[in-house]
Parts: C-alpha cells; structure tokens; sequence
C-alpha cells in the first residue's frame, strides 16, 4: 500500500527498494515529514555542549570584527587597535574550526545511524536518542578517519573544478558536476561504513561503484533536494534576518556604540544560529544519501527482493 499524506505518520517506510529518480525524491520527502520532529530532538540533545562552544567562538568572532568595524570609523578613539582585534578573530575562527571538526563528526553519524537503525528496526517504533548515540559511538574512530580523509579529497577536487571553471560555459556545467558527483559519493560511501561496517577504503570503493553506475541519478538527486533544502534553510533564516538587518539599522540611524554588550550578544546568537541551521542542513543532506543509498543497494544486489522470495517460497513449502 503507496505512503499517503493522511497515513505517512503511521506507516513504516521500506527504503530498501529499487526507486527512480521521482521515487527517491517523493520518499526523502516523506521520510524527513515523519521523522523530522523525532530527529530534531536527538539533534538538540547531542548538541547542547557544543551549542555553548559555538557562543563562546561566535562571540570572538562577533567581538574581533565589530572592534575592527569601530576601529575602522574611528582610528583615533581610545582602545584597542586592530591588531588586538584581529586576535579576537583568529581565535573565534580557530575555536570554531575545532568544534565545526567535532560537529561535523558527531552530526554526520546521528543522521547516518538513525537511518540505519530506522531501516534494521523495520518498523515504525521510536529510536530512542540512546540507541543512535551508541550505534554512533561505536564508529566514531572511524567516522573521523573518514571526515580527515573526506578533507583531503574535497582539497584536491576543489583545486581541479578551479581548472575546470577556467573553460567557458562547459567547465560551469562540469564543475557542478564534480561538485555534486563528490557530494552523492561520500555521502553514500559514509553509509556503506555505517551500515554495513566497512573499512574505510573499502566503503569509498563500495561508493564509488553504486554512485558512478548511476551517475545521473545520483548527481540530480543531490542538486534537486540539496537546492530545496537550501531553500527551507533560507525561510527558516528569514525572520532572524530580518529582526538583525532592523537592528543593525537602528544601531547606524542612532549611532549607537558597535561595542556594547547588547550588540555583541544579538549578533552572536543570530551567527550561532546561522551555524547550527548549517550543521542541520547537512544532516538533512545526509538524510538524501541515505535513501539514495539503499536505493542503489537494492538496484545492485536486490537483497530485499530476494528476501521477500525466499519469504514467499517458506510461505509455499509450509
């Protein structure tokens, strides 16, 4: 029985079968309306620590640049110069490199674990924020050897689209697919890890073969849904956006001092938003390669048909 919108809710959703490229999309829209509550939660939980580290980077950073900004009107006003201003940034921005490491980890394995244990669960019962915490930490060694690998790869493939870009029109198209290509490929081969712990080579080479034998699928998927989650980001930013931009102009109509503490805290919290509704956008692309994922899986090997086959042929036996 087809998933509906009056019973989406209450269905479990098998994402272990072969879809086309509108199934795929139908379903990862689907699944992120019925679990998206539920994962936010786990969301929250796990990031509430590094949620106060963010502040803390934010507020360097928010600090270091409003003090160059003064610094900049007024060169001849008392305090500190843009040197000490710049140390504010530079430790921001290295604080905040550090636990954008950590995150990136972290939420790369939650959403990567709940849709593993969601699909091994096959059934629609709650997965308790403990059970991902555990199925996560029980990788973690190699979910960073990976992110550490990952970064050496996006390197090197950002350093060859550059070259690419160079050739009108046609390098435009190419880079995007490179760009989108990179994205379905690690995002499918860090499944391939999870779900069927793998080796990290090994996962990368199991990537490789399901992506690249359905490159079209793969880089439309990533495009359409990667676009269409920036857009509800983008909506979801709307109105901090705006209640900042009125801010900001209040401050510059009234010439109010840049440096007071109640500019640093808004712009602080409106930055730390803006990073943690990035770090959740990329669960949500994690969520696409996922469903893509076992998609592929089950184009290349049918594993759940032929156990719903051998199922049939008990069935008949008895």
């Amino acid at each position: 029985m087809q998933n509906t919108p009056d019973n989406i809710f209450n269905r479990y959703i098998e994402l272990r079968i072969n879809r086309d490229f509108g199934a795929i999309l139908s379903t990862y829209f689907d699944f992120v309306r019925q679990n998206f509550k539920r994962f936010a939660n786990i969301f929250i939980s796990y990031n509430g620590l590094f949620l106060i580290g963010l502040l803390i980077a934010s507020y360097f950073m928010v600090t270091g640049y409003i003090g160059i900004f003064s610094y900049e009107l007024d060169p001849y006003a008392d305090g500190p110069t843009t040197e000490s201003h710049l140390i504010d940034v530079f430790i921001g921005a290295g604080l905040f490199f550090l636990i954008l490491i950590v995150v990136g980890v972290l939420n790369y394995g939650l959403s990567a674990s709940y849709i593993v244990l969601y699909q091994e669960k096959g059934e629609l019962t709650p997965i308790d924020r403990k059970e991902v915490w555990a199925f996560t930490k029980a990788r973690m060694g190699k979910s960073i050897l990976f992110l550490l690998l990952v970064i050496a790869i996006a390197i090197g493939v950002f350093l060859a689209a550059v070259i690419v870009m160079i050739i009108p029109i046609i390098g435009m198209f190419a880079q995007l697919a490179v760009q989108y290509g990179l994205m379905a490929w690690i995002g499918v081969s860090y499944l391939v890890m999870m779900k069927e712990d793998k080796g990290i080579t090994e996962a990368f080479s199991e990537g490789w073969k399901l992506v690249f034998k359905n490159f079209w699928t793969s880089i439309g998927v990533n495009f359409i849904l990667g676009f269409l989650n920036q857009i509800f980001l983008l909506v979801v930013m709307i109105a901090p956006t705006i209640l900042v931009g009125l801010y900001t102009y209040h401050i510059l109509s009234n010439d109010v001092d840049f440096t007071q503490v109640t500019p640093k805290i808004i712009y602080t919290l409106a930055l730390c938003l803006f990073l943690l509704t990035a770090v959740f956008g990329q669960c949500l692309t994690q969520f696409v390669n996922g469903i893509l994922y076992f998609s592929l899986h089950e184009k290349t090997y049918n594993t759940h048909l032929q156990e719903k086959i051998d199922q049939i042929g008990q069935l008949d036996a008895e």
